[in-house]
C-alpha cells in the first residue's frame, strides 16, 4: 500500500485539476477526490474529521459570515451605489489619466465590497462608461475595473485573512495591516502597466469618443442624487476595524473601537438602517440572508478543501512536500506564487487553490522560514491576481459584459501587470 500512496496523490492532484478546469463544481470536486484518496490510503476518518473540524472555525464563521451579511445591508439600501457615484463623478476631466484612476477606484472600493463580482458590477455600471465617454477604447475601460478586483484582499471580510488570523494568533485587522503595503504595490503595477499598454494600442483618443456617442447619446445615468450619508455606510466598520487595530485606538474617545469584525460590521447595518430609513425587518432578513450565503459558498470552499487537504495527508503527500521544501526553501517563494496564480488563470477562481495551500502548507511557515502571514497571503494575493489574468472568471466577464467586448481583449491588458505584479510578491513579500 505505501509504494501506492504517491500514485494516488498525483492521480488525485491531476483529477483535481482537470476536472476544475472542466469547471465542475468547485465544492463537489474538493471533497469527492479528497474523499476518494482517503478511503483508497484506507483513512476515511481523517476525511470525514477534517469536514467535520472545518464547519465549526470559530473565528472564520464570524468574520466571514458577519461581513458577507452587512455586503448584502449595503447592495439591498443601494449604500454601495452611492459610495461608487460618489467617488466616480467628478472623475471625467481627467482624460487619459482616468485609466490608472479607475483601476485605483476599484481596488479600493473593492475593499468595502469584498465580492469581485459585484465591485465590478457596481464600480463598472458607472466608471466603463465615464472611461468610454473620455476617448477610452472598450477593452482597456474594461480592462481597468478588472485590474482593481483584487483589493477584497484588504477587507476584514476576507476568508484568506481569517484563515492567517487563526494561524498566525494575529487579529484580522493585524494581518491586513501588515499584507497592505505588499497588496498595493501590487495594485499600482497593474494600474501603471495597464497605462503603458494602452498608449501601446493606442486606446484612448477622440476617435473612440465619438464612436462611443455615436452608440449612445446618453451618456447621463438615471442614478443622479448621491446622497453622502448612505456613501459612507459601506466604509464604518472598515474606518472602525483600521482605528481600533492601529495605534489610533490609544485616544481616549477612540477606544470604542477595539472591537471584532462582526461588532463593527452590525455597527454598519446598524448605522444604515438609521441613515435610509428602510424597514429594520427587511434589513435584518438581507443580512441573515448574507450570513447563510456566505457559509454555503465561502466557508463551503474552506470545508471542501480541509477534505481534499486531509485526503492528501493520508497519501503521505504533504509530509513529503514539507520535508522538501524545508530543503530547498528557494522553492517556497515560487511555490506559493506561481502556483495560485497559475491555477487561478486556469480555473478562473484563485481561492480553491490558495485555500488549499494555506490548509497543506501555511501552518508550518515558520519551518520553512517565514511568517504565517506573509506565505499564507502572498498565495491568496497570488489566487486573486490570477483570477483577474483569467478570462473565463466570473469577473472577467462581468467586465467585458459591461464594456461590450470580448474577455480576451481585456485579459491581453491585464496579463502583464499581473504577471510582474506575482514576481514582485515572490522576491520582496517572501
Amino acid at each position: 500500500m505505501d509504494e501506492l500512496k504517491p500514485v494516488i496523490a498525483v492521480a488525485g492532484i491531476i483529477a483535481t485539476i482537470y476536472l476544475l478546469i472542466k469547471k465542475y463544481e468547485t465544492r463537489t470536486v474538493l471533497i469527492g477526490v479528497g474523499l476518494l484518496m482517503s478511503l483508497l490510503t484506507l483513512n476515511p476518518m481523517g476525511a470525514l474529521d477534517a469536514f467535520a473540524k472545518s464547519m465549526t472555525s470559530g473565528g472564520l464563521i464570524m468574520a466571514i459570515c458577519s461581513s458577507m451579511g452587512f455586503a448584502y445591508v449595503m447592495k439591498y439600501t443601494q449604500c454601495d451605489t452611492h459610495l461608487v457615484h460618489l467617488l466616480t463623478k467628478p472623475l471625467g476631466g481627467l482624460k487619459f489619466f482616468l485609466i490608472p484612476v479607475a483601476t485605483v477606484i476599484t481596488f479600493f472600493i473593492n475593499i468595502a465590497i469584498p465580492s469581485a463580482a459585484g465591485c465590478a458590477a457596481a464600480v463598472g455600471a458607472t466608471l466603463i462608461p465615464i472611461l468610454k465617454s473620455a476617448g477610452v477604447r472598450p477593452a482597456t475601460a474594461g480592462a481597468a475595473i478588472l485590474a482593481g478586483t483584487f483589493g477584497s484582499m484588504m477587507s476584514p471580510g476576507s476568508s484568506h485573512s481569517a484563515m492567517i488570523s487563526e494561524m498566525s494568533k494575529l487579529t484580522i485587522t493585524e494581518v491586513n495591516l501588515t499584507h497592505a503595503p505588499y497588496t498595493m504595490v501590487a495594485g499600482a503595477i497593474g494600474a501603471v502597466m495597464l497605462t503603458l499598454l494602452a498608449l501601446f494600442f493606442k486606446d484612448y483618443g477622440d476617435e473612440h469618443r465619438q464612436a462611443y456617442l455615436k452608440e449612445q447619446k446618453e451618456a447621463e445615468d438615471k442614478f443622479v442624487k448621491v446622497n453622502v450619508l448612505f456613501a459612507l455606510a459601506p466604509l464604518v466598520p472598515l474606518v472602525i476595524l483600521v482605528i481600533g487595530g492601529t495605534s489610533l485606538q490609544q485616544v481616549s474617545w477612540l477606544g470604542w473601537t477595539q472591537m471584532g469584525v462582526p461588532q463593527a460590521m452590525l455597527i454598519g447595518a446598524i448605522y444604515g438602517i438609521l441613515v435610509t430609513r428602510i424597514s429594520p425587518v427587511k434589513i435584518t432578513e438581507e443580512f441573515f440572508n448574507g450570513m447563510g450565503n456566505s457559509y454555503a459558498n465561502v466557508l463551503g470552499i474552506i470545508i471542501a478543501a480541509g477534505v481534499f487537504v486531509a485526503g492528501l495527508k493520508s497519501t503521505g503527500a504533504i509530509d513529503s512536500a514539507i520535508g522538501f521544501l524545508k530543503h530547498s526553501n528557494e522553492f517556497v517563494r515560487w511555490g506559493a506564487t506561481i502556483g495560485p496564480f497559475l491555477m487561478g488563470i486556469i480555473t478562473g477562481s484563485g481561492d480553491a487553490a490558495a485555500i488549499a495551500f494555506n490548509s497543506a502548507v501555511t501552518p508550518h511557515a515558520v519551518e520553512l522560514g517565514y511568517t504565517h502571514v506573509n506565505l499564507g497571503m502572498a498565495a491568496a494575493i497570488s489566487g486573486a491576481i490570477g483570477r483577474t489574468a483569467s478570462p473565463i472568471a466570473g469577473v472577467t466577464i462581468v467586465c467585458a459584459g459591461l464594456a461590450m467586448v470580448s474577455p480576451m481583449e481585456m485579459i491581453k491588458r491585464t496579463a502583464l501587470g499581473m504577471v510582474l505584479a506575482i514576481l514582485f510578491l515572490a522576491l520582496f513579500m517572501l
